[in-house]
């Protein structure tokens, strides 16, 4: 298993109760069927510890959970592979894992909103996919406050912008709406009012995305400073010797990370 890296999850590194809807018995069995393999036949080609340092997924992820991650989970399927490992591609609703396409040296964990085709637009941050307003129970908003673009989505920019995004905004907008491209996907932080999503740098490459996470294995309440650092400081090892069991999130140790079916 790889060294933990931090995944980024929103602006502090470019310039959190959970909602999952119930899915059928199958499914979970299959999740947890997957998990035990990884865990039991990980390695770097298989399974990958990440750690939330930011809060642009709070609720559902939450800064300072641990996570594996399943590299395998949108990998091409072979003849004998795809009846032992459920591969599919994304889907809407997924959270995914990925190389930040403006600078893939940092990880970016979000919910994929969009797959290829899908129209795209937020009215007074109401998500409209494809026509219908979505129910969203995951998203968390720490404003009542009304941005002009990002709660109003797309619309004339108001802040900075990498240069994918506006090629979005000026050759994938079609009457008000983003229309995701072939071999791309929307994503957005479920802290949808704080986070670097989309909306700022365009679309998820599919060659971008690592896989998904399953499993926190583990979640420690701590700051944002002391996991984005790239090794471990030597105030953050004395705190987990002190602090260990006070800080330490049983509840949501080992707990399964679900996507959420945006149909």
């Amino acid at each position: 298993m790889d060294q933990e890296n931090a995944i980024v999850t929103d602006e502090e590194r470019s310039e959190p109760s959970e909602h999952f809807s119930r899915e059928p018995r199958r499914n979970f069995v299959a999740e947890w069927t997957v998990t035990i393999l990884l865990l039991l036949f990980g390695t770097t080609n298989l399974v990958q510890a990440f750690v939330i340092p930011t809060g642009s997924m709070e609720d559902t992820l939450l800064i300072g959970d641990h996570l594996l991650v399943d590299k395998l989970a949108y990998s091409p399927s072979g003849p004998i592979s795809r009846l032992v490992l459920p591969y599919r591609e994304p889907k809407r609703g997924d959270v995914i894992v990925f190389r930040y396409p403006v600078d893939i040296s940092q990880t970016f964990v979000k919910r994929c909103i969009g797959i290829p085709g899908d129209h795209i637009r937020l009215v007074d941050k109401q998500l409209i996919l494809n026509g219908r307003r979505i129910n969203e129970p995951y998203v968390y908003h720490k404003s009542d406050l009304i941005d002009s673009y990002r709660d109003n989505f797309p619309g004339p920019p108001n802040t900075y912008m990498a240069e994918a995004a506006h090629d979005m905004l000026s050759n994938h907008v079609v009457n008000g709406e983003v229309v995701v491209p072939p071999g791309f996907y929307f994503a957005m932080g479920d802290n949808r009012d704080s986070s670097l999503d989309s909306r700022y740098w365009g679309f998820v490459p599919r060659g971008n995305i690592i896989g998904k996470p399953v499993l926190i294995y583990w979640s420690y309440e701590a700051s944002t400073d002391a996991l984005s650092q790239p090794l471990i400081s030597v105030n953050h090892l004395l705190d987990l010797v002190q602090h260990f069991p006070s800080k330490t999130r049983w509840r949501r140790t080992f707990r399964l990370v679900h996507g959420y079916p945006l149909n």
